[in-house]
């Protein structure tokens, strides 16, 4: 009996330990009940998953090392680019109330707001890949790729042959991929590139033995960097799931949105990828000027005005959520919101909500068929609340909508990888195009609109209607939304 109580007692203080540590280690208030709940009342698995998946690993020895190894790039780059940034706020090209959203941006993020850029917005992966095998064509120094998921398929191949090919011909090759997202990329695929010339690496490798928090902090980025002049940039991965000029009657059709960019915004996706590289790759880059060519040169591309909002595990902030509020709070008239995975979090919910009873048209496009079932229940009662405000939500039943936008009145069109929920915002390595520009959010606005077409509103009155139970079920899986 004394060995009962001695360990009922021990047990009690561990438990009392765990909750000292998440209360000290966790800074939303939403995980912190979350994770204290399921260690008291899921004896030990509660525990046992929250060292696997609720410690901050990132802001401790792994990720802060990254960060030192991006400050020599980033001090290479920082000065000139802050110059030039704050000329083209000076200058009149973006309206004054987004001012603030731009210096946050600049601030936190460390990323310059530039002109110079010519733009074209690529709906679905049959318009981006022709236009991507085009532009890869044309490399003549370097080629960078990083991409969440890399499919060995028909597109996977299509620029695998172009890349050996670019490689064999004296280009610069360098293939980055997440090693969890990529999973299926066999050896075989990955020794056909490296004895051609192309340089791999994949990032942050799952080991077993660190399996749950490398499972945990994912790079979801999809970009492309083509002599550091041209840049892609968007929520399509290499993969023929996003495709559909396939084989129609096999494949769900895929909704997605991607973004070119040519000129000095390039400067930046560069960047990025320089500091992800270096992390991950036995033989770091250095900064050179032939990797950035366009970073402050004044020349005529375009006028298209942009930044980039990007945030992980390496940042000090969650800079997309933060940029996000800000570009919320800054809108006029209205906000129309594109998304798979919809779990805002609370401070996301509030600025919705503010928006709506101030009057600005807040509409939402959401999957009419999702590929997570939890996800979906717990997105379905952030719904609710929204609906009883007056926001209009739009199932898309063509197919899966994987489209990460966003439009802001008549000149803020946002486009990148970061979904809206807890992973994008808190855990994932992700970036958006934040496109200050009428030309852009108008193109934006009319896909928005032809996307409508295609889904249902749904009746907030019949929503509401639902039975009880189902409101009551959606209520308990949203309380796990910090961990979907």
């Amino acid at each position: 009996m004394n060995w009962v109580l001695l360990l009922q007692i021990a047990y009690i203080i561990l438990v009392i330990l765990v909750i000292l540590r998440v209360l000290y280690d966790t800074r939303s208030g939403t995980k912190t009940l979350a994770y204290i709940l399921f260690v008291v009342f899921v004896p030990f698995v509660g525990m046992i998953f929250y060292f696997s998946f609720g410690i901050n690993y990132r802001k401790r020895k792994l990720y802060s090392k990254k960060m030192l190894m991006d400050e020599p790039l980033r001090k290479s780059l920082t000065h000139k680019m802050d110059i030039y940034s704050e000329t083209i706020s000076k200058s009149g090209l973006i309206a004054e109330r987004r001012a603030t959203l731009v210096e946050f941006i600049r601030r936190s993020g460390n990323s310059p707001l530039t002109a110079n850029n010519e733009l074209k917005l690529l709906v679905n992966g049959e318009e981006k890949f022709p236009v991507l095998l085009e532009a890869l064509e044309k490399a003549t120094c370097h080629i960078h790729l990083e991409y969440y998921i890399y499919e060995d398929d028909l597109t996977g191949n299509q620029v695998a042959e172009l890349l050996i090919r670019k490689a064999k011909a004296g280009v610069e090759v360098r293939f980055m991929y997440d090693d969890f997202g990529s999973h299926d990329l066999k050896k075989s695929f990955l020794k056909k590139l490296n004895d051609a010339g192309v340089q791999t690496a994949p990032f942050y490798k799952v080991k077993w033995y660190a399996l749950a928090n490398r499972l945990n902090y994912r790079n979801h980025r999809k970009i492309v960097i083509i002599d550091g002049s041209v840049g892609f940039v968007g929520g399509i991965n290499m993969s023929d799931t996003y495709r559909n000029d396939l084989d129609e009657a096999k494949h769900l059709y895929w909704r997605d949105t991607h973004l070119m960019i040519h000129g000095q915004a390039t400067a930046y996706l560069q960047y990025l990828f320089m500091a992800d590289w270096n992390f991950c790759s036995t033989t770091p880059l250095e900064y050179a000027e032939g990797y950035f060519p366009d970073s402050t040169r004044q020349y005529a591309i375009g006028d298209e005005v942009l930044q980039f909002a990007a945030s992980g595990p390496d940042s000090t902030q969650p800079v997309i959520l933060y940029a996000l509020l800000q570009a919320i709070a800054s809108a006029k008239k209205r906000i129309h919101i594109t998304s798979p995975y919809f779990i805002p979090g609370e401070s996301m919910m509030d600025a919705l909500i503010i928006a709506i009873k101030s009057g600005l048209d807040v509409k939402l496009i959401i999957p009419g068929v999702s590929d997570s079932k939890m996800v979906n229940t717990a997105a379905s009662a952030y719904y609710t609340e929204l609906l009883q405000y007056g926001a209009k939500i739009y199932k898309y039943n063509k197919g899966f909508v994987h489209a990460k936008t966003m439009v802001i009145d008549d000149d803020l069109a946002i486009i990148g990888s970061a979904n809206m929920d807890y992973r994008s915002f808190d855990l994932n390595f992700e970036v958006n195009a934040m496109v200050y520009s009428k030309n852009m959010t108008a193109q934006l606005s009319e896909v928005f609109e032809n996307d409508l077409k295609a889904s249902v509103q749904i009746d907030a009155a019949a929503w509401g209607n639902r039975p009880k139970r189902v409101h009551l079920w959606e209520k308990v899986v949203r309380l796990l939304s910090p961990f979907l």
